[in-house]
């Protein structure tokens, strides 16, 4: 006798729920089965045919179920159900087949049902919390999972669906680390799921642990190669970490499907905020069928990102102290003019979003503005560790270091400039300094020439005209044979 047991539940970005693996399946067909036969046997004294037409009823809509003929399964379900009106395996296999239609309304009375018929049932308490999660309702859903995870300590199911309440009501991160300690332990077990390493990583970024949420969504890509959610949580990351060429190419791959067009237009309104095209990105967010609190803050943030008066951003701050957008604004507008008022912003951002890298950059770089490079040095560094390709964490380094005197290391910093961005011209006129104090003559020549080759006569002039003051001692020193040979 074939059981199709498993519902369809369908995945996105903010729903972790796990799949059910091929053994796992296999088990609850055989608990299913028992359960059957345990119901029958409590009701015994009901009329024996009635419970044996049920039986072949349900057995009828299970083949059907696994066919995909979800409007004729639910009808032998039904009819299961009015033959044995305690059926809750029936109950079950309904309301999933309900939910896979999208009929969430039914399918949560089907699921509350068969737990009032079976309280210890795991699988319909599952079944019953993580949808209750996926409809917002987290303070049921809540003691319900917890429940379920009491009875079942490693049931994948209820673990990543309470991972995704626990991350949208905003928990501690004493909590956040305690439900990562647990899926770890699952991941860590054989043939853990995409669902789970997914979960995984939705954690590890919440906490700031981006490095490893990276390697998990690489697991959960390894599994399931068209996993949107993931690409979704990696192109989070990769906006996090400052790296909008990576943002872009994932949006790219996530567009080519034409699925979860309203997430799409939130990370592409993210990419163009980014990039400073707030126009642009407002029209992503207006296109957005059902905005979320997310992208409504996204919009906020926008707007104040878009302004160019510092006074009228620090009176919304009154009202609002924590709101670290008008922060982070008010940072980057105060660097040049007030450097010493751009650090208290940055500093107060970075202290409210501390995983947030581009905080913790705008800091880095009110420092260098501030003239504070010792400060600046040692943070840049810590934020490389974390974001190795962060271009502007670079740039302010190397100028820190520059400023400093300190050449040799400028050097290295000012060269991956160059190497990732060869059409600029100024990292090659610093390399060349640098060269050229470090008495790297050929060197300095090779950069000073780059640059001449790459300025624009206008907007550089006295930069230029400096190099070509310079050149004539240069090659005259290197005619001679002095400086270093590298």
């Amino acid at each position: 006798m074939l059981v199709f047991l498993y519902p369809l539940m369908q995945m996105s970005r903010e729903t972790v729920l796990s799949s059910f693996t091929l053994s796992g399946r296999i088990a609850r067909v055989v608990m299913v089965l028992m359960l059957v036969a345990f119901s029958l046997s409590a009701v015994a004294a009901q009329d024996s045919d009635d419970a044996d037409d049920a039986v072949a009823i349900f057995n009828e809509a299970q083949a059907l179920h696994e066919k995909g003929k979800l409007a004729e399964a639910i009808a032998l379900y039904e009819k299961a159900i009015n033959a044995l009106p305690e059926f809750p395996e029936a109950e079950y296999q309904r309301a999933s087949a309900l939910q896979s239609l999208g009929k969430n309304d039914e399918a949560e009375k089907g699921f509350r049902r068969a737990v009032e018929l079976k309280p210890d049932w795991t699988l319909a308490m599952t079944s019953l919390g993580s949808l209750l999660v996926k409809r917002g309702n987290f303070a049921e859903a809540e003691p319900i999972l917890i429940k379920a995870l009491e009875t079942e300590p490693q049931n994948p199911t209820a673990l990543t669906a309470l991972v995704e309440l626990r991350l949208t009501t905003k928990a501690s991160k004493t909590v956040l680390q305690d439900l990562l300690t647990k899926v770890s332990s699952l991941t860590s077990k054989a043939n853990p799921t995409a669902a789970l390493w997914l979960a995984k990583a939705a954690l590890e970024s919440a906490l700031g642990k981006l490095e490893q949420a990276k390697a998990s969504l690489t697991n959960t890509l390894s599994l399931d190669p068209n996993n949107r959610s993931a690409m979704f949580q990696l192109a989070d990351i990769a906006l996090v970490e400052g790296d909008l060429q990576r943002a872009n190419s994932l949006a790219a791959v996530l567009e080519r499907s034409g699925q979860n067009k309203d997430e799409l237009y939130l990370l592409r309104a993210n990419i163009l905020a980014g990039e400073g095209k707030f126009e642009d990105a407002l029209k992503q967010l207006d296109a957005i069928t059902k905005p979320t609190a997310v992208a409504l803050s996204l919009r906020s943030q926008i707007v104040a990102n878009s302004s160019q008066n510092p006074a009228d951003l620090e009176k919304q701050l009154e009202t609002d102290a924590m709101n670290v957008q008008l922060l982070g604004r008010l940072c980057n507008l105060y660097r040049k003019d007030d450097p010493q008022k751009a650090l208290a912003y940055c500093r107060r951002a970075n202290a409210i979003e501390p995983t947030n890298v581009s905080h913790a950059v705008g800091y880095g770089a009110a420092l260098v503005q501030a003239k504070q490079y010792d400060a600046a040095v040692n943070l840049l560094r810590n934020i490389l560790q974390k974001v190795p390709d962060n271009r502007t964490a670079h740039a302010n380094l190397a100028t820190a270091l520059f400023q400093l005197d300190r050449y040799a290391e400028a050097k290295p910093e000012f060269e991956w400039l160059t190497a990732k961005e060869p059409t600029l011209a100024g990292p090659y006129y610093f390399l060349a300094i640098a060269h050229d104090h470090l008495a790297e003559y050929m060197d300095a020549m090779a950069n000073y020439q780059s640059y001449l080759r790459l300025a624009d006569p206008v907007a550089n002039k006295l930069d230029i005209e400096k190099i070509n003051l310079r050149l004539p001692q240069l090659q005259k020193l290197i005619k001679e044979g002095k400086g270093k040979k590298n």
